[in-house]
This record gives C-alpha cells, sequence and structure tokens, in this order.
C-alpha cells in the first residue's frame, strides 16, 4: 500500500530555515529580462533621464593676503532649468566668485555668469551661453507640499569632484528649520539620509519620477563626511523665487513699511503692556501697508540706547497664526508669501485686542 507523506506545518518550519526561505524568496522576485529589480530600473531610468541636465560648477575666488592675491577654487553642482541656459545651485556655491565655469555631462565647458541670488534660501541663479549644436537637457520640477517620511529619493551631485555621482535613501523629516553658514534660518527644509558629501551642494534631491522636489544644501557631520543626514530645500521655495531672480536679480519680498521694537519681559513690564512678547510698531511709513490697514506706531518719542523710538504704538503678536517676536519671525513668515496677498494679523492697542487685514505691497526701492 502506497503512503502519500504529510507534513504539519511545525514539521515545514524545521526543514525551511529562516536563511532558505530569504534564498527561495530571493529566486522568486520579480525580475527583467537583464536581471534587474523594480527599484533598480527605477534607479537607472531617473539617472540617465536626469543627468545630463545636473552640471559641475567651479568657482575661482580672489583672496589677499598680507603679500598678494591668490585665486582659491571651489565646486559645487547645479542643474539647468530651461533652454535658455539658466541654472539653479545654492548661493554658497557661487557667493563672492570672480569666475565661474559650468561643466556638463558631456565634458564640454561653459563660462557661467550670476543672474540673481537669494542667500536668504541659499539659491541662486547663474546663465551659461546656450550651445547650438544641440538643445540643453533641462530638468522637470516637481511638487514638494505633499512630501512624506519615508518617500523614496535620489540624489545627483558631484561629491568630492566625483562627478554625476547618484545615491539614494529615503525623506527621513519635512519642514526641519535649518541655519545656514551666515545664521539666517531657512525654513520647511527636507531631511534625507540619501548621502550627500561636499561638492553634492545645489544639486537635484529627485522623486522616483525623476521630478525635482528639493535643492541639496547642507548635511550634519561630525567627520566632514556623510552620516545619513542632508538637508535640501524644497522645491517649492525654489519655484517661488525663480522668476523673480531670473527678472530682476533678488526675490521681491512683500513690504509693511514699519520700524518696530521686539519685546522683552523687562521692558514689557516697564512699559506697563498687556504682553511679554511682540513687535511694538515706534513708526508706520506714509502710505504703506502697515497705516493702510489701520495699525499706528507710537507718538511718545525716547531714547532705547543709541535710538530714538516712538511708544504708545499698537503692538503685533500673530501673523497668520503664527508667532512674531522678534524681526526675523517676521521675516520668514514675509518671505513665504506673495505682492497682493492678503493676510491678518492680531495684537494689542493699549489693553484691546486688535486684528488688520494687510494687502502686502513691493517696497518702494523695487
Amino acid at each position: 500500500m502506497f503512503l502519500r507523506p504529510v507534513l504539519s506545518l511545525r514539521a515545514l518550519a524545521i526543514v525551511i530555515t529562516p536563511l532558505a526561505l530569504a534564498a527561495l524568496l530571493a529566486e522568486v522576485a520579480p525580475r527583467t529580462a537583464e536581471g534587474l529589480s523594480p527599484d533598480e530600473e527605477v534607479n537607472i531610468r531617473v539617472y540617465r533621464e536626469v543627468s545630463p541636465a545636473v552640471v559641475n560648477i567651479t568657482s575661482t575666488k580672489l583672496i589677499r593676503d598680507f603679500f598678494d592675491v591668490y585665486p582659491q577654487k571651489g565646486a559645487g553642482t547645479g542643474f539647468i532649468l530651461d533652454a535658455q541656459g539658466h541654472v539653479l545651485t545654492n548661493h554658497h556655491v557661487v557667493a563672492g566668485a570672480h569666475e565661474l565655469e559650468v561643466t556638463m555631462a558631456d565634458g564640454s565647458r561653459h563660462k557661467g555668469k550670476l543672474v540673481g541670488a537669494d542667500p536668504e534660501n541659499d539659491l541662486s541663479i547663474i546663465k551659461i551661453a546656450p550651445p547650438r549644436e544641440k538643445p540643453l537637457a533641462t530638468v522637470r520640477l516637481g511638487d514638494s507640499k505633499t512630501l512624506q517620511v519615508g518617500q523614496r529619493v535620489l540624489a545627483i551631485g558631484n561629491p568630492f569632484g566625483l562627478q554625476h555621482t547618484l545615491t539614494t535613501g529615503v525623506i527621513s523629516a519635512v519642514g526641519r528649520p535649518l541655519t545656514d553658514r551666515g545664521g539666517r534660518l531657512i525654513e520647511n527644509v527636507i531631511q534625507t539620509d540619501a548621502s550627500i558629501n561636499p561638492g553634492n551642494s545645489g544639486g537635484p534631491l529627485l522623486n522616483t519620477r525623476g521630478e525635482v522636489i528639493g535643492i541639496n544644501t547642507a548635511i550634519f557631520t561630525p567627520s566632514g563626511g556623510s552620516v545619513g543626514i542632508g538637508f535640501a530645500i524644497p522645491v517649492e521655495t525654489a519655484k517661488q523665487v525663480i522668476p523673480e531672480l531670473i527678472a530682476h536679480g533678488k526675490p521681491i519680498r512683500p513690504w509693511l513699511g514699519i520700524v518696530s521694537i521686539p519685546l522683552s519681559p523687562r521692558l514689557a513690564s516697564a512699559l506697563d503692556l498687556p504682553v511679554k512678547e511682540g513687535l511694538l510698531i515706534s513708526e508706520v511709513v506714509r502710505g504703506g501697508p502697515a497705516e493702510r490697514s489701520g495699525i499706528r506706531g507710537g507718538t511718545r518719542a525716547t531714547r532705547l540706547g543709541e535710538l530714538q523710538v516712538y511708544l504708545g504704538g499698537d503692538i503685533l503678536v500673530k501673523m497668520e497664526g503664527k508667532p512674531i517676536r522678534t524681526h526675523q519671525e517676521l521675516m520668514n513668515i514675509l518671505k513665504t508669501r506673495k505682492v497682493g496677498e492678503r493676510i491678518k494679523i492680531s495684537g494689542y492697542r493699549g489693553p484691546r485686542e486688535m486684528t488688520w487685514e494687510v494687502v502686502l505691497q513691493r517696497p518702494p526701492a523695487t
């Protein structure tokens, strides 16, 4: 009599070890005709599509010492925005440069010219003369408003001068604040574990569709190399200022038309004010957005150190629901807004709570 063997689940667990199971799964994992996994195919496709638009930027600065003037070279990355040859990069890559040289993916070299700078967001645009032989490869700008932690990303750059290097990783966090080398605060920065090293600055951070979602700008490192903590400026910030940098050479940021004094608990107590933090309005510019909205400046002249200020004005405490305790906090909010937008500001006039609706205007000098 023929007996069919019967194996229990427990017996199977003994026969198929974890190592054997992993090997079995690796064998049945989907592969292409070339033996590539779907993830590998994505990496290759994105690199092939985007890398022709990624460039190496060499900057030359003139350094003066006690005896002579000598050139100092630096390197970074950028990417081509349009057929006219506009290249986006980090401001710190090109700041103070006497000469700029752009090396394309095909090895050709072109002279670069700085056409616009936004130091507060560490962004600059340089321009090269587009070659006549063939059109320039350009990038596609994506959307950074809906990014999620865990989303896969790719970075292309020139770390340590090694041109067109691809690294991959995930978004580790969004909405991070980042203080740049000059002490300026950049809001809503993307954190990633995709390897970023010196020379990657100004290069694109990409989603799996090959769209730019950020501009790689900095790393946190105790050693000078990548430790898996990199930062990128969100592409939405770049999209807001790119047209202004090309047209005007600088971002056109809205203006309130106020002269204000940041409050401290000690000053607020001395002046018997209803809040301990906020911006005390000393003066409003005639015809400016603040005056038109009804915000009032002070009337009693006094001196604070070397400054003459006016007391008795309104106190601003929030803009669009966000606290404004310092000039920097005020500027951080304004630089995310556009000329012509309406914003709500809340504060105090004496002990009375107030709300003002302000239509943002272009500064008089621009």
